[in-house]
C-alpha cells in the first residue's frame, strides 16, 4: 500500500513539475532571444557576412563612441566602453537582428545637460591636480562620468519598469511624423553642439529653452575668433566623407567590401597632426590622452539620482522610441517580428548593467543600423564580432588616437547624422498625404528645437491625440459587405477547377494611427480564415471586430499569414465609402495591405475613394500601374474582375 501511494505521489509530482519546467523554458526563450537564433545559426552562410559587417561596425562604434562621449561632456575613453557593453547586453536580450546598440547622439546630448549642470567646467580648477587610481584620470573627469552613468542607470531602471508594466503596447501613440520630427530636431541640436569644434572656436555650454538660438548668436558675435585651419580641415573632411559614402552606396552591389572611410580619415588626420605638430603650431584641439584597459566595475553615485530624474526620463523615452523605430523597420524589411515590451527590457538592461562600467546612456543609432543593412549582416553575431575589435582598440590602439583633431571627429558626427537630417524631405510626403500630419511634423520640430527632444516628443504625442479625438467618431472599422451572397454566386456559377472568391470589405470609420495596426491584423485574419477553409459565411462573419474599441491591443502586424490555397483565385474589394478621413499611418497601412495581398496572389480593388485619398495612396506607395485598382462603385470593380478572369457567367449574376 505504501509503495502504491509513493508511486501515485511521484506521478502527481511529475505531472505538476513537467508543465512548470516547460513554461520556464518557454519563458527563457522569450526573454533571452539569443537562445532562439543562436541554436539555428548557420556558420557556413552567416559567419562571413557577419564578420565583414562586424569589422565595419567596429569602425563606426569607435569613431562614434569617441565623438558622442565628447558630446556627453565626459572623457572620450568612456565612449569606447559605451560602444562595448551595451552591444553585448542587447545581443543577448534584444530581438532586432540588425539593430546596432551603443552610444547615441540624442541620449548623449540629454545626459550632457545633467553633467554640465552638476559638474560644470568651472569646477575643474578645484580638482585638476588630484588624480584618482581609475585609469589615471582626474577627479573632475570621474565626477562627470559618475553623473552620466547615473543618468544611464536611472534611465534603464525606468525602461525596465515600463517593461514590467507592459507599456510597450502604448507605442502606437508614437506616429511616424512625430518620431521623424523629433529625431530631426534632435539631430539639429547635435550639429549645433559640434559647431564650436568645426570652427575651432570657444563656445560656452548653453542649454535650456531657446538655447539653440543663443549658441548661434554667440557664434556670430565672435565670428572673428574662428580658426581658419580648423574650418578648412572640417570642410575637407565633410566633403570626403559625403563623396566616399555616396560612392559606397551606389556601388555596394558591385563591391563586396565598402571602403571604411571613417577609419582611413582618422588614421590620416592623426598622422598628419602628429607629423606637423598641428596642436601647437595651429592651436587645433585634439582628443588627448586615452588610457588603456577597462577599470573594475563600480556602482553609479546614487546620491545624484534625484537630481537627474528629468534627464533620465528623456533618455528612457527618446532612446527607446528611436531604437524601437529601427527595430521595427528592420523586422519589416527582413520579415520577422519584434516584441515591443521585450525591446524595453533589452534597452533597459543595456543602460543599467553598463552604468556599472562607466558607460554613458546608450540606444540604437540609425547610421550603424543602416551600415549593417548595407554590409549584409545576418544576425547579432555581427555586433558581437565588432565588440572584439572595440576591445582591441581599448587595450592596444587607443593611446595612438591622442593626435586626432576634434574638428575631424565633429565632421564624422555631422556626416553620421545625415540619415536623420534628410528627413526634412518627408515634409513633401506628409503634405501630399495628410496636411494635418505635415502640421504636426513642423510643430513638433519647432518645439524640439526651442526646448528639447523629450519636450518635442511629448508635444507631438499630445497634439496627435487631441486632433484625432476631435475627429474620430465611435463606429466599427471593418464589416463584411454582402459576403454571403457573393460567396454563393461564386460557388454556384464557377467550375471546380477555377474557384473565384471575391471578398467585399467596407471600412466604416476613419483610419488613423490609433487603429491602423489593428485594421491590418483584422483584415489579414479574415483573408487567412477564408483561404484556410471553405467554412460558411455565418462563421466568417463572427470575425468582425470593433477595431476602435480594441485599438489599444496593438495588433502585431509582423505575423505571417498562410498563403492562399493553390486552386483558389481571390480578389479583395475595399469599400472606402465610410472612410471619412485618414492620416499618414492609415494611408501607409492601406498601401501595406495592398502589397501584402499582392504577395499572396490576392487582387485588391479600392472603391468609393475620394480624390484626395487616391492621390495619397498613389503618392505613398509604388502600386501596380498596369491595371486599374480604383473604381467608382463595387459593380465596376466586380465587372473588372470578371473581364480579367473571363467570368461572363459570374458577371451576369453579380450586379449590386
Amino acid at each position: 500500500m505504501k509503495g502504491a501511494k509513493r508511486k501515485k505521489k511521484s506521478v502527481l509530482r511529475s505531472k505538476m513539475h513537467t508543465p512548470h519546467c516547460e513554461d520556464f523554458k518557454q519563458w527563457c526563450r522569450s526573454r533571452l532571444p539569443i537562445l532562439e537564433w543562436a541554436a539555428r545559426y548557420n556558420l557556413k552562410e552567416n559567419l562571413l557576412p557577419d564578420t565583414v559587417s562586424g569589422i565595419m561596425l567596429a569602425v563606426q562604434q569607435v569613431t562614434q563612441g569617441l565623438a558622442f562621449a565628447v558630446l556627453s561632456s565626459v572623457h572620450p575613453v568612456f565612449g569606447l566602453y559605451g560602444s562595448l557593453f551595451p552591444a553585448i547586453i542587447y545581443a543577448i536580450f534584444g530581438m532586432g537582428r540588425h539593430v546596432a546598440t551603443g552610444t547615441f547622439a540624442l541620449t548623449s546630448l540629454i545626459s550632457a545637460n545633467a553633467v554640465e549642470r552638476l559638474v560644470p567646467l568651472s569646477s575643474q580648477n578645484l580638482t585638476t591636480q588630484s588624480n584618482t587610481s581609475v585609469l589615471g584620470l582626474s577627479d573632475f573627469e570621474m565626477q562627470r562620468i559618475g553623473v552620466a552613468a547615473a543618468v544611464s542607470f536611472l534611465g534603464g531602471v525606468i525602461q525596465v519598469a515600463m517593461f514590467v508594466l507592459q507599456l510597450g503596447s502604448a507605442t502606437f501613440l508614437l506616429t511616424e511624423p512625430v518620431i521623424s520630427a523629433m529625431t530631426t530636431g534632435a539631430a539639429t541640436h547635435v550639429v549645433t553642439s559640434q559647431v564650436k569644434y568645426l570652427l575651432g572656436m570657444k563656445v560656452p555650454y548653453i542649454s535650456g529653452p531657446l538655447g539653440f538660438f543663443y549658441i548661434y548668436a554667440h557664434v556670430f558675435e565672435n565670428i572673428k575668433s574662428v580658426r581658419l585651419e580648423a574650418l578648412l580641415l572640417s570642410l575637407l573632411c565633410i566633403v570626403v566623407l559625403v563623396l566616399v559614402k555616396e560612392l559606397n552606396e551606389q556601388f555596394k552591389r558591385k563591391i563586396k567590401i565598402v571602403l571604411p572611410v571613417d577609419l582611413v580619415l582618422i588614421i590620416a588626420a592623426s598622422l598628419t597632426c602628429y607629423c606637423t605638430n598641428m596642436e601647437n603650431a595651429y592651436g587645433l584641439e585634439v582628443v588627448g590622452h586615452i588610457p588603456k584597459g577597462i577599470p573594475p566595475p563600480k556602482a553609479p553615485p546614487m546620491h545624484v539620482l534625484s537630481a537627474v530624474i528629468t534627464e533620465a526620463f528623456g533618455v528612457a523615452l527618446v532612446g527607446y522610441v528611436a531604437s524601437l523605430a529601427l527595430a521595427q523597420g528592420s523586422a519589416k524589411k527582413f520579415k520577422y517580428s519584434v516584441d515591443d515590451n521585450q525591446e524595453l527590457l533589452a534597452h533597459g538592461l543595456s543602460n543599467v548593467i553598463p552604468s556599472f562600467f562607466f558607460c554613458i546612456p546608450s540606444a540604437a543609432a540609425m547610421g550603424r543600423t543602416a551600415g549593417l543593412y548595407s554590409t549584409g549582416a545576418k544576425t547579432q553575431v555581427a555586433c558581437l564580432i565588432s565588440c572584439i575589435f572595440v576591445l582591441i582598440v581599448i587595450y592596444v590602439i587607443g593611446p595612438f588616437l591622442y593626435w586626432l583633431p576634434m574638428c575631424v571627429l565633429a565632421s564624422i558626427i555631422v556626416v553620421g547624422l545625415k540619415g536623420m537630417l534628410i528627413q526634412f524631405r518627408d515634409l513633401k510626403k506628409y503634405w501630399n498625404v495628410d496636411k494635418i500630419d505635415w502640421g504636426i511634423w513642423v510643430s513638433t520640430y519647432i518645439f524640439t528645437i526651442c526646448f528639447a527632444a523629450n519636450v518635442g516628443l511629448l508635444f507631438g504625442v499630445v497634439c496627435t491625440i487631441a486632433i484625432v479625438i476631435g475627429r474620430f467618431p465611435r463606429e466599427k472599422t471593418l464589416s463584411i459587405k454582402n459576403m454571403k451572397e457573393m460567396e454563393f454566386k461564386v460557388k454556384t456559377e464557377m467550375d471546380d477547377e477555377t474557384l473565384q472568391q471575391v471578398k467585399i470589405i467596407s471600412i466604416n470609420n476613419p483610419l488613423v494611427f490609433l487603429n491602423a495596426k489593428k485594421f491590418h491584423s483584422d483584415l489579414m485574419n479574415i483573408i487567412q480564415k477564408e483561404n484556410a477553409s471553405n467554412q460558411p459565411l455565418d462563421e466568417i462573419s463572427k470575425c468582425e471586430q470593433n477595431t476602435l474599441l480594441n485599438s489599444l491591443s496593438n495588433g502585431n502586424c509582423n505575423e505571417e499569414t498562410t498563403q492562399p490555397c493553390p486552386n483558389e483565385k481571390c480578389s479583395l474589394i475595399l469599400d472606402c465609402s465610410g472612410l471619412t478621413f485618414s492620416d499618414y499611418s492609415g494611408v501607409s497601412m492601406l498601401v501595406e495591405v495592398y502589397m501584402d495581398c499582392k504577395s499572396k496572389s490576392v487582387d485588391v480593388s479600392f472603391v468609393h475613394c475620394t480624390a484626395s485619398l487616391i492621390k495619397a495612396i498613389r503618392y505613398c506607395g509604388n502600386l501596380d500601374s498596369e491595371k486599374p485598382i480604383f473604381f467608382e462603385s463595387v459593380s465596376a470593380a466586380i465587372s473588372n474582375i470578371c473581364s480579367n478572369k473571363n467570368l461572363s457567367k459570374f458577371c451576369d449574376h453579380s450586379e449590386i
